[in-house]
């Protein structure tokens, strides 16, 4: 056998020769968000391990999302909630709901920034999407990647890669969406006030805070027990003072390694086969969409409470009433603190950041009581 032959047949059962045109489109891509994640550090805890997830998948006879591979062994734990659940645990222990306390108003910001969920909601089932997958896409708009597996493994298993990918790529995309939205919509005046500080609140008030939260959700909405649940027993860890241990575990070690598995498995779900079509594309342009009326949506609303209090609301927190805790609220800071450098707007925009996680949870929880029997 000559070396030539040898040299042909060795390529033709290489990856080289099964490559196809929407592998090589979904690798290309995973390098702009590898980029985005390394050189831009756009939240690169969750983009670095999602874009090569992504680049991993799209190699050809890897076998890593075979029956018995690595990375489909993983994903197991998306697909049974797992990986949500827990990431909501330690977002929890690593959470202050004290600016959500001692600033009720809150709670309203939080509100108004899921705007884009039921906007994106009307929009997918006018074009051909069921009222249960419509509901799925919706909560893309909530800046919440754990809800967004959740409610999809509940309400459109089919729907989960983009729906997954979508959300978590626009959560590490928050430092380049929100800021010209934020601008667009506020005055300098307005995005250079000053808050006054937020007042104490007690240990007393931290410790029945995540007890009232789930005892009052999880009965008005029972399939949002299991996400709030955890959240708020990750809070308790921490406020309880009692359980340092579980606290930082959760905080640190847990959430760490979830974070790891939990982006892997979500990047290996855009394979570019079976992710290249068009209900894949119509998600993510509808997923864009709701982010931006969210981001909107909270940011109107601030500008409310600005005229309302005469001035003492800085409208720029209320796009911290997205989920992605604490991502939104540092965007709220860092654009506040290019028009008035004396502006510490960090703690004040954790107020909605929180409401909001608790918000687009309340979100799915309605959409599954409603949409679950319909699938």
């Amino acid at each position: 056998m000559s070396f030539f032959k040898v040299l042909v047949e060795l390529l033709e059962a290489s990856g080289f020769a099964a490559l196809t045109w929407q592998n090589i489109a979904m690798i290309l891509v995973s390098f702009v968000l590898l980029y985005l994640a390394i050189v831009k550090k756009f939240e690169p805890l969750l983009l670095l391990p999602i874009s090569f997830g992504m680049f991993l998948v799209n190699l050809p006879l890897t076998g890593l999302m075979e029956e018995s591979g690595v990375i489909n062994i993983m994903s197991y734990g998306v697909k049974s909630n797992l990986f949500p659940c827990l990431v909501f645990m330690g977002v929890g222990a690593m959470t202050d709901f004290s600016p959500l306390i001692a600033n009720p108003i809150s709670l309203i910001l939080g509100a108004a920034a899921q705007l884009g969920i039921y906007v994106a909601f009307i929009f997918a089932t006018q074009i051909g999407f069921t009222p249960a997958e419509a509901a799925a896409i919706g909560i893309i708009g909530g800046a919440d990647g754990p809800t967004s597996i959740y409610i999809a493994n509940n309400l459109a298993p089919h729907l989960l890669a983009p729906i997954a990918v979508a959300a978590y790529s626009y959560m590490a995309l928050i430092p380049l969406i929100q800021p010209p939205i934020m601008k667009a919509l506020t005055t300098q005046k307005e995005r250079a006030v000053k808050m006054g500080q937020l007042r104490k609140v007690s240990k007393a008030e931290k410790i029945v805070f995540p007890i009232a939260v789930v005892l009052f959700t999880s009965l008005l909405l029972p399939s949002v027990a299991p996400l709030l649940g955890l959240l708020m027993l990750g809070n308790l860890f921490r406020e309880s003072g009692v359980v340092q241990r579980l606290s930082d575990t959760a905080q640190n070690a847990m959430i760490n390694i979830i974070t790891i598995m939990l982006g892997l498995s979500v990047g290996a779900k855009a394979e570019g086969a079976t992710f290249l079509d068009v209900s894949t594309l119509k998600i993510i342009a509808m997923g864009l969409a709701a982010f931006c009326f969210s981001t909107a949506g909270g940011v109107l609303l601030g500008k409310v409470l600005y005229y309302v209090t005469g001035g003492k609301i800085n409208p720029l927190i209320g796009s911290a009433g997205v989920s992605a805790v604490p991502m939104a609220a540092r965007v709220s800071q860092t654009v506040g603190a290019k028009e008035n450098p004396t502006n510490f707007l960090l703690m004040h925009a954790m107020g909605p950041n929180v409401a909001g996680v608790i918000g687009s949870a309340v979100a799915a929880g309605f959409f599954m009581m409603v949409f679950k029997g319909t699938m």
